[in-house]
């Protein structure tokens, strides 16, 4: 039976978390996070339903709408919260798909959990969709949904979306479930990902892996009449000009000179944001800081380096042993060469709301993204987007998905510890002339692809009949790839 909404995305979490008020009621408010800042103005326009988990075991509650959209939880016990959302999807296919940093494991019972849990998402889609609509499918926890979702709607216009990267194939192949993964991920109409290495790693699995006719962006489906799956980059974005209006507020400004006077007003001020998350290269940013320290290219008072860390996934193996080990790096790093009064490093292990975002943001000289493997990173956009006085340096890894457009960052492989260094100090001593010069094409950027335009790409390439035959400059944010 068809649904009411014309447009439902459907996604591992729901845009809104539940906080416990001081009277002992339920409210909801907006969640943090890269997806919710990308997809909440699309929701909100166009009236739809978001598909997701409320973040805590046990029933569900009720629908309800909250920051403008239809919220529709989705239920998960906490053997499911363990084996499908810390196992498969953080356990197995987070390190799978940034390129085995850590070693993924692979159990059986993860992958039924996947299985089960996927099914759930795929019905809820079912049930919420009106005829004919549109579903729009995220990320690496769903992957199976698309398949699962035809099978019950095939009236329905479906496109996934990979937020994080997709492997070569040489490191997909060691997923014992590949061919299911694939399969999940052709039930969709549209597969986008960040990257055109991206979608050609995808292309190139089908064709290894179960052996389908895959040219140029098109997949061909003969046991389904031929059917073609398009697989394209449509890099994400956020909302630019929210972010720079806010960085132009007063208080946002003052706040952003009261962090610096905080810090004991150094010359320069270094800044990370991140998840605590082993693919962000936490560890080797701050070996690099603290190597410039030891060789003086630094002095203490002169620089101090903002880091901000995200609690992410805590009761995962590999993230407490990361906890432990950059706090214990920030501890030697200040007891070696702190100064009364003068502290090195300042390490946060919280998240902030966008207005203290955006004072950081004004408040830093340099913006550091040393991501080891990123899907996108839309911190590096957060940090220009809201540089409106074209100050500022980014030094920007270059295995991230920004590094495709922000090519006025001073790029780095973050392994290169003595590049990373050399960077750093480049950034440091830019020119005004050379720093408002690059920070003026990268806004330029960020403000004509903006979230708005990702989501209107998306959408247009999936609804807009024969979008799959249609040729898209790199520049429009739809990319197509090579053969």
């Amino acid at each position: 039976m068809a649904g009411d909404y014309d447009l439902v995305v459907v996604a591992n979490r729901l845009p809104v978390d539940r906080v416990e008020e001081a009277d002992g009621t339920t409210s909801w408010r907006r969640s943090p996070g890269g997806l919710v800042t990308a997809l909440e103005p699309v929701m909100q326009r166009e009236d739809g339903a978001w598909i997701g988990w409320a973040g805590t075991h046990g029933e569900p509650p009720e629908p309800f709408d909250a920051v403008g959209v239809r919220c529709v939880p989705v239920g998960l016990s906490a053997d499911e919260v363990e084996d499908y959302y810390e196992g498969f999807s953080n356990g197995t296919l987070w390190p799978l798909y940034h390129d085995v940093i850590v070693a993924p494991t692979y159990h059986r019972r993860w992958w039924e959990a996947y299985v089960r849990v996927n099914e759930r998402f795929a019905q809820a889609a079912a049930e919420q969709a009106a005829e004919g609509a549109t579903v729009w499918v995220q990320d690496y926890q769903l992957q199976l949904v698309p398949r699962m979702l035809r099978r019950r709607r095939p009236d329905l216009r479906i496109g996934f979306f990979n937020h994080i990267p997709f492997p070569p194939f040489e490191i997909f192949a060691q997923l014992p479930w590949r061919g299911a993964i694939l399969d999940g991920l052709l039930g969709a109409d549209l597969v986008g990902f960040q990257r055109p290495a991206d979608a050609s790693n995808f292309l190139r699995a089908c064709r290894r892996a179960i052996a389908l006719p895959a040219r140029q962006s098109l997949v061909r489906l003969p046991d389904e009449g031929g059917r073609q799956v398009r697989a394209a980059s449509f890099p994400i974005s956020i909302d630019a000009a929210a972010l720079d209006e806010m960085a132009r507020r007063e208080d946002i400004q003052e706040r952003a000179r009261e962090i610096r006077r905080d810090l004991g007003d150094p010359q320069y001020v270094l800044l990370g944001v991140d998840r605590l998350d082993y693919t962000k290269g936490i560890l080797h940013r701050l070996k690099a800081f603290e190597e410039l320290l030891s060789d003086g290219r630094i002095q203490v008072g002169e620089a101090a380096l903002v880091q901000v860390a995200t609690p992410s996934r805590e009761r995962v193996e590999q993230y407490v042993q990361l906890r432990q080990d950059v706090e214990v790096t920030v501890g030697r790093i200040n007891g070696t060469y702190a100064e009364i009064g003068k502290t090195p490093v300042q390490y946060l292990h919280h998240s902030y709301g966008r207005e203290e975002m955006a004072a950081l943001f004004l408040a830093a000289d340099v913006m550091l993204v040393t991501s080891l493997r990123d899907g996108m990173n839309l911190v590096a956009k957060e940090y220009v987007a809201s540089r409106y006085d074209e100050r500022g340096a980014l030094v920007l890894s270059e295995f991230t998905g920004a590094a495709d457009e922000l090519g006025q960052a001073i790029m780095v492989n973050p392994h290169d510890i003595d590049g990373l260094k050399d960077a750093v100090v480049r950034a440091l001593h830019m020119s005004p002339r050379e720093a408002a010069r690059r920070m003026r094409a990268m806004r330029r950027r960020v403000r004509e692809h903006d979230v708005q335009r990702w989501a209107a790409t998306f959408l247009e390439a999936l609804e807009r009949p024969g979008a799959e035959n249609t040729e898209i400059d790199l520049t429009s944010a739809g990319s197509e790839v090579a053969p």
